[in-house]
Formats: C-alpha cells, sequence, structure tokens
C-alpha cells in the first residue's frame, strides 16, 4: 500500500502527530503535500534516480519531505541535524544532491553550510529564512497537488553515525520501482511483527536515522498513526504511551536503561498495558536490563540485528528469547555464517566477524575501497560486528570488531565488561575501550558516568574495579577508570567510542580505526 490509498479510503486519520505540540497532519494532507513537493521537484529538473538531501529536526514536515523524494523516485539523504557545519557539507558534498532542505531551527548549521555546498543548486528552509536559503512553504505552495504522471519509488541514501570513523552513505542499487512496491521490511513488519492500520507507533528517536525514518514510513504504508517525539525523555515516553495508547513501539537499549533507573514512584505511575510490541536495536542489550524489562512490561520485547546497509536481518520474539538469552535472533533475511580471520567459516560457538549471504548487495558511495572491504571472496557481506551462532543457528553479538581489546594475544571483547558494569546502581552510562599497554599492547579502561557525578572519586573507581573481579574474568576487568558527566553519545544510543579512544592513541601507530 502507498499513503495515496489510504488518502482515499481514510482521508481524515492521523499519519503523524507530533508528541509536544500535539500538531496532526492526516493522511488527506500528507498525500496532497508529498505530491506537490514532487511537483516541485520536477519543475527543477529533478529526475528520477537524482539526488536531495535534507537536514531537519524532528518536526511535523519531516515527513512530506521524504514521501515527496519517494514518489518522485529520488534517492533522498536525510542528514543528522545534529551535525557540526562542515560535518554536515561532507555529506552534503559526497552524496551529490542537487537541492538541500533545511529549517529556521537549523540556521546555524545552514549558515555554516551554505558557502562550502558548492554543487547544490537549490537551497531551501522551512518555518523562516536566512540568507541564501529560498522560502520552503513559498516554493512549494503554487504547485498541483495531484501525483506526478511519472510517479514511482525512489530510495533513501543514509550515511552511517560515524563512531568508527568518517560517515559512509549506503546507496540502493536502484529506484523507479512501481510506487506501491513491497519490500523485505515490510513484510518482515507484517508477517513478524502483526503491522496493520490499527498501530499506533511511537517514535522515540531521531528521523533522520536509518530505522526510525524507515519504520515511520511503513507504518504509513500500512495506514497506522506515527507519534513522533521531538526528543526522548523517560519519563515523557511512559506519559505518552499512556496518552495515546500506544501499541507497538521502537527503542534502543540505552532507553531502557533510562527508563529503568526513574524512580519507582515515576515509572510505576503509567499505564502501559497498551503496548502490544516493543522493539528495540541499535547495539546488545545487557541480559539483565532485557530481564528488567520483560518484568515490567510482560513479553512483548522483540528484538533484531541489522544495519543501514540492509545486508541482513536477524529478529527474536520473547519466547525465543527467553529459550536463548542474550540472542539477537535468526536470520530471516540473507543467511549467516561466522568467519575468522583467515577467512575460514567457524563452527558452532566460535566467535569470528558476522557475515551474510543471498541477501541484498550494497556498495557504500564514492567508496569502493569499503565496499571491497565489507565483501569476502565468496561475495558474502559484513558490517564488522562481531558474534557466534549456537547449535539452533541464534546469533549472539559480541562486539564491533574494531573495538576489540587485544591484551597480551588475549581477545577482549567490551560489551560484556560494559553490560556488566552498566548493572552497578551507581553507574549511569559507561563506556569501555582498549588504551596503549607497553606489556601487553592495550590494557582495559573504562569512563563512567556515574548517576551523580558526586560520586566521582578514587574510591568509587576501586569499587568499579572490583565488582568486575567478582564477577568476570580478572584479565578483562578495567585496569583504571575514568569519570565524564556525560559520555559523547548518538541520539539513537550510539556511543561515539572513537572520541574517547583518540587521546590515548595519540602519536602512537594504532590498529585501531
Amino acid at each position: 500500500m502507498h499513503i495515496r490509498d489510504f488518502a482515499i479510503s481514510h482521508p481524515d486519520k492521523a499519519a503523524v502527530i507530533m508528541a509536544d505540540t500535539g500538531k496532526t497532519i492526516t493522511y488527506k494532507e500528507l498525500n496532497e503535500r508529498s505530491n506537490k513537493l514532487a511537483q516541485y521537484f520536477r519543475s527543477m529538473g529533478l529526475q528520477i534516480g537524482d539526488h536531495i538531501a535534507f537536514l531537519l529536526e524532528n518536526n511535523d514536515k519531516f515527513h512530506e519531505v521524504c514521501w515527496g523524494a519517494q514518489r518522485a523516485g529520488l534517492y533522498f539523504t536525510a542528514i543528522s541535524s545534529r551535525l557540526s557545519p562542515d560535518e554536515a557539507a561532507y555529506i552534503l558534498n559526497d552524496c551529490g544532491a542537487e537541492l538541500f532542505i533545511t529549517s529556521h531551527a537549523k540556521k546555524d548549521i545552514a549558515e555554516g553550510v551554505s558557502s562550502k555546498i558548492p554543487n547544490v543548486k537549490t537551497k531551501l528552509m522551512m518555518n523562516g529564512t536566512i540568507r541564501g536559503y529560498r522560502s520552503y512553504e513559498d516554493m512549494i505552495e503554487p504547485f498541483p497537488s495531484a501525483p506526478l504522471a511519472d510517479e514511482c519509488e525512489g530510495a533513501d541514501m543514509l550515511y552511517s553515525s560515524g563512531t568508527t570513523g568518517k560517515p559512509k552513505g549506503v546507496k540502493p542499487t536502484e529506484v523507479g520501482l512501481p510506487i506501491d512496491t513491497e519490500d523485505n521490511l515490510y513484510n518482515v513488519l507484517q508477517n513478524l511483527y502483526g503491522f496493520d492500520s490499527d498501530v499506533t507507533y511511537l517514535s522515540p528517536a531521531p528521523l533522520y536515522h536509518a530505522a526510525p525514518l524507515r519504520y515511520n514510513m511503513r507504518v504509513q504504508r500500512f495506514g497506522g498513526t506515527c507519534v513522533v517525539m521531538e526528543n526522548f525523555d523517560a519519563e515523557d515516553y511512559l506519559r505518552l504511551v499512556e496518552k495515546f495508547k500506544i501499541t507497538h513501539s521502537q527503542l534502543v537499549p540505552t532507553m531502557f536503561i533510562r527508563m529503568l533507573k526513574l524512580p519507582d514512584a515515576v515509572r510505576l505511575n503509567y499505564d502501559v498495558s497498551s503496548l502490544r510490541l516493543a522493539i528495540h536495536a541499535a547495539a546488545p542489550c545487557p541480559l539483565e536490563v532485557k530481564k528488567q524489562m520483560f518484568s515490567w512490561w510482560g513479553p512483548i520485547l522483540h528484538e533484531y540485528y541489522g544495519g543501514t546497509e540492509g545486508n541482513g536481518y536477524c529478529t527474536t520474539g520473547p519466547e525465543e528469547w527467553l529459550e536463548h538469552p542474550g540472542t539477537v535472533g535468526k536470520a530471516v533475511i540473507g543467511n549467516l555464517h561466522i568467519v575468522g580471520d583467515a577467512g575460514e567459516e567457524l563452527p558452532v560457538g566460535e566467535t569470528g566477524t558476522i557475515y551474510f549471504s543471498d541477501s541484498k548487495d550494497f556498495i557504500y558511495h564514492n567508496d569502493p575501497e569499503r565496499t571491497a572491504e565489507s565483501y569476502n571472496d565468496k561475495g558474502w557481506s559484513t558490517l564488522g560486528d562481531v558474534g557466534y551462532m549456537d547449535e539452533e543457528g541464534y546469533l549472539y553479538l559480541t562486539d564491533r570488531k574494531s573495538f576489540m581489546i587485544i591484551s597480551g594475544g588475549v581477545n577482549i571483547y567490551p560489551q560484556e565488561i560494559e553490560d556488566l558494569l552498566i548493572s552497578h546502581p551507581k553507574i549511569y552510562d559507561v563506556a569501555v575501550f582498549g588504551v596503549p599497554n607497553d606489556d601487553f599492547g592495550e590494557e582495559v579502561k573504562a569512563v563512567v558516568q556515574p548517576v551523580d557525578m558526586a560520586l566521582a572519586s578514587s574510591a568509587f573507581a576501586d569499587e568499579i574495579i572490583n565488582f568486575c573481579k567478582e564477577n568476570i574474568s580478572r584479565v578483562k576487568c578495567p585496569k583504571s577508570v575514568e569519570f565524564m558527566a556525560e559520555l559523547p553519545r548518538h541520539p539513537t544510543g550510539k556511543l561515539y567510542k572513537r572520541l574517547l579512544r583518540d587521546k590515548y592513541w595519540e602519536g602512537r601507530e594504532s590498529r585501531i580505526v
């Protein structure tokens, strides 16, 4: 299905509700606005397979921009609204966008970007303008709300969040398919998760990120309603579940942790019984955190593993997870392989790099070397993550390969240590990584965000190290602990670990990317 179908069958149903303001966009409005935008794109000479980009906060026009580009057969790149002007300009130049859309709320970034994107022909700004930008609303309004004669499927071309280096653009292999073409994600949501027109979906993350953007657009392909949070807040999330009788939502483990650390009097004050399904991904969820969520929300948690690249998809339901604690599921798109450092396929239970075969190919835009590095000689592709499979084919994530610590020849995976430390009642957030050690090559370091910075002390650092020694092998325990008021996390929950590590490796030869 497509939003145009629901504009006919239930035109006054809410397609989007903005959580803070209550601003509602109906299917009729979303259909008409996106048609106007598609007509504008074509009038500007943008043809099927051309490229636009936008940098927007979560706002009520975000989805019309996505659908306008999608139904004009364009590639569209949603850029993080939290980047610096230089970072945003890098993506704009790399993706080859001919037209750029932003908002007055992001005028500081827009102003800094303006002189650095010479190949962008048109710059639009919504909700006000600054020098160099035309009014988005004024440009779009004169165009008809009828669909294009050559309406067809476009596709997102999104960039990785850059947690291990410069962002990489993931380019789909084709656009121009019939406008109502089904895709793998649509079928997964329908067949595995039961998405339909009755879904009321709470979206707590930035819409520019792959999973929120794609899930929201698929909810609208089912004719459901998306409730979009402008920014995530743990208590506000619970309030919205109760207020809108939310049925489905997608979160990241960091959000679970934030909610679980609310005082019980606050956390348990909200009725979340309307939730039928909560999906989570983006990072491995600590076992104890997920068990606590099951105790609180019941058996409604579904987990998946996949990436912006779309080369594979693993998922597990609550019953499966309880039988296989810690798994991210079995492959439902593509086939799984665990590969060793010499390129050999590893047996059950052994840890190696995770590869997918028999699924969608992808390329990194303007980066043939990185594309080639993601494939092996069998044509299997990897996201660079590390894990193992059990005898029944369930996958368990260990870490990103680039985060693995090698200390005295022993491979140490930070995720296991982080999962333990986040269970400590005085720890709010944590990052574990390797730092130089002249004898062993690397040693384990923990950077901790306490629940209260007043706790930061050498005594608390010793307590943390001893806590690890009581629960895991001593070789995995941090040799030192540093405290920070806030760790550098992407709004989707991903940790910018390289920002923490780089200062320790400055001036050294490092195998760590």
